[in-house]
């Protein structure tokens, strides 16, 4: 698959299979994300990959899910993720600013996931100071957001958008995802 095929193709994943991740692919998303652009090449940003079975089930709760759509776009019992990364910005290396970085490492390990087979949910509607807690944080790191990963157990369908950008699932259980039309959004040589 090429590169654009796995952009288009890739749809954020909230129900996953019971499949382990091999730590080998785990530490190949960390490392996409750890070679993506970074303002001034600082790289204040590090991670902490959660695949233990007690760890995940703690971090679990301090996560929300699909808000639109909640409780419904939570994962179900058994459809968890397998695996979490933590991404954590070095306070010492950049106290703000760091908000390009986040994105240009995350998607890095998104679409490195997907190529992999495994959908993601980046999530950043956290419970900051309990993931540190529970993780064992330093203080001086600031946990920026939480990627849960695991093979995918459902299939979202991209759609035009109408009236609305609020996805939903139908009466089947597929979720639906509301995208701008590529002509709304381009435009060449001056806004028109």
């Amino acid at each position: 698959m090429s590169l654009y095929d796995i952009i288009v193709s890739r749809r954020t994943i909230r129900q996953f299979k019971p499949v382990p991740i091999s730590r080998l692919v785990l530490e190949k998303l960390v490392n996409a994300a750890r070679l993506a652009p970074s303002a001034g090449n600082l790289q204040p940003l590090e991670f902490v990959v959660v695949d233990d079975e007690k760890t995940r089930q703690r971090i679990f709760p301090c996560l929300r899910w699909a808000g639109y759509i909640a409780p419904e776009g939570n994962p179900k019992p058994g459809h968890e993720p397998r695996a979490y990364i933590v991404s954590l910005v070095n306070l010492s290396v950049r106290e703000k600013g760091y908000e390009n970085d986040v994105g240009a490492a995350m998607e890095n390990m998104i679409l490195a996931a997907w190529e992999e087979g495994l959908g993601s949910c980046w999530l950043i509607s956290v419970e900051r100071e309990k993931v540190a807690e529970i993780l064992v944080i330093p203080g001086s790191y600031k946990v920026d957001c939480v990627l849960a990963l695991g093979y995918p157990a459902e299939n979202p369908v991209p759609e035009e958008l109408m009236d609305f950008v609020k996805y939903w699932k139908d009466e089947k259980g597929i979720l639906h995802v509301p995208k701008r039309n590529l002509k709304d959004i381009v435009h060449f040589n001056k806004f028109s």
